[in-house]
């Protein structure tokens, strides 16, 4: 029961982070482009932030319960006391700070304000490196630099997704091609990036190939062919959907939202699979 709960909260948590996180990002390089979306864009990061602090205090004090096998573990204070003391409690501490300055980032649309977010996202991405199979690893500096890269424009692809929904409906139909047209040319560049950082973490920490056909290997292909999947759906977002919204018919609007929305739930899919595989298997196992 604790694991499972566990896995739940950590998905959980995973997406909301990654949305409050890409959000900062995205207002930090567009946010004087949404005229008429910024407002709400940043309360969703707000939100989004907040809720993902109580999942992630949720997902930490279950690492007790995990240790005993049982929701008893909760009102150990033994077993609390070592979890705190653990990398857990550490990656806990970045994380919680990492949220709370995105969500007060969030709250005002000065330098000053976003700057703080960015600064809350860099601590909530390098509270991945604290803890997990990439710290304990032989390579773990490379490892580290990978996964920051990694999550950083997971983060950025994953929290833009919001703000573009949001354009789409509250902006000019120009203003809204014209965000989107600046969104991809910079997606262009970074996201290939999240294939290569993974590539190359999954050569580290994976004993051999005869590992993939193990429970973490096979959730690892299922990753990739998630991304295979965002891939195309980005792609048609590039050179079609997204530019069709400058003849501002309702139907290329909603086609444009249609696609977005399978980028989100294909993104959580993918988070939820990761928050499963580093819960509960092992690369080396």
């Amino acid at each position: 029961m604790p694991d499972i709960l566990s896995v739940v909260l950590r998905a959980l948590s995973f997406v909301l982070l990654f949305q409050s996180a890409g959000i900062a990002i995205f207002i930090a390089l567009f946010g004087r482009r949404l005229a008429n979306s910024g407002n709400l864009v940043r309360r969703l990061g707000q939100l989004s932030a907040i809720a993902a602090m109580v999942l992630v205090a949720g997902h930490y004090a279950l690492e007790a319960a995990r240790m005993a096998g049982d929701m008893s573990g909760l009102w150990d204070p033994a077993l609390q006391a070592m979890a705190w003391n653990s990398p857990a409690g550490a990656a806990f501490i970045c994380r919680l700070i990492g949220l709370l300055l995105i969500a007060m980032g969030l709250w005002r649309s000065d330098n000053h304000w976003t700057m703080a977010a960015v600064g809350g996202v860099v601590l909530a991405a390098g509270s991945f490196t604290l803890m997990g199979h990439t710290s304990v690893h032989a390579h773990r500096g490379a490892l580290a630099a990978l996964l920051m890269v990694h999550l950083l424009i997971v983060a950025f692809w994953f929290g833009a997704l919001s703000p573009l929904y949001a354009a789409s409906l509250r902006e000019t139909p120009i203003r809204a091609a014209d965000l989107i047209e600046r969104f991809t040319l910079v997606a262009t560049w970074l996201v290939p990036v999240i294939l290569l950082a993974g590539t190359a973490m999954a050569v580290l920490l994976l004993p051999n190939v005869a590992a993939l056909s193990q429970p973490y290997g096979e959730l690892l292909i299922a990753k990739v062919a998630g991304f295979a999947l965002l891939m195309g759906l980005a792609a048609a977002n590039k050179w079609r959907l997204g530019p069709a919204l400058i003849s501002g018919t309702a139907q290329s609007g909603q086609s444009f939202r249609r696609s977005v929305a399978a980028e989100y739930v294909l993104i959580a899919a993918v988070l939820t699979i990761t928050a499963v595989m580093t819960s509960l298997f092992s690369p080396e196992a």
